[in-house]
């Protein structure tokens, strides 16, 4: 049975004030499943083009700290995942913001996240 789940691009903005954007990761939510997840992958290359004064290592720190908001680590221990889905996918001016969420239907939401960054991030 297929079931509702919630999605946004994990987007590396090098210069806030410029509004140049690439995708370097998405973010996946699936309540009926228990299933928060993100998958990023950050290609050097494509930041410098946009920034070539771009810090690569400080882009890298931040996803990791999604990573770990998203594996319910540190602070977000105490945070559900729905709610640790919603602050990381919140409005935000720094390197690292969520595009718009999106909804699908999945019977296997890690293959749909798998899909999905195959798509809009590589």
């Amino acid at each position: 049975m297929r079931t509702p789940y919630e999605y946004a691009t994990v987007q590396a903005v090098p210069r806030v004030e410029r509004g140049e954007r690439i995708n370097v990761g998405v973010i996946l939510y699936c309540r009926p499943k228990d299933f928060l997840a993100v998958a990023t992958h950050l290609e050097p290359g494509r930041l410098l083009a946009l920034d070539p004064g771009a810090d690569v290592d400080a882009v890298a720190v931040a996803l990791a700290g999604w990573q770990r908001t998203c594996d319910g680590e540190g602070p977000a221990r105490d945070m559900r995942q729905g709610e640790r889905f919603r602050w990381l996918t919140a409005p935000r001016s720094t390197i690292l913001q969520a595009g718009p969420v999106h909804t699908g239907l999945t019977t296997d939401p890690a293959a749909d996240l798998e899909r999905l960054v195959a798509l809009l991030v590589h």
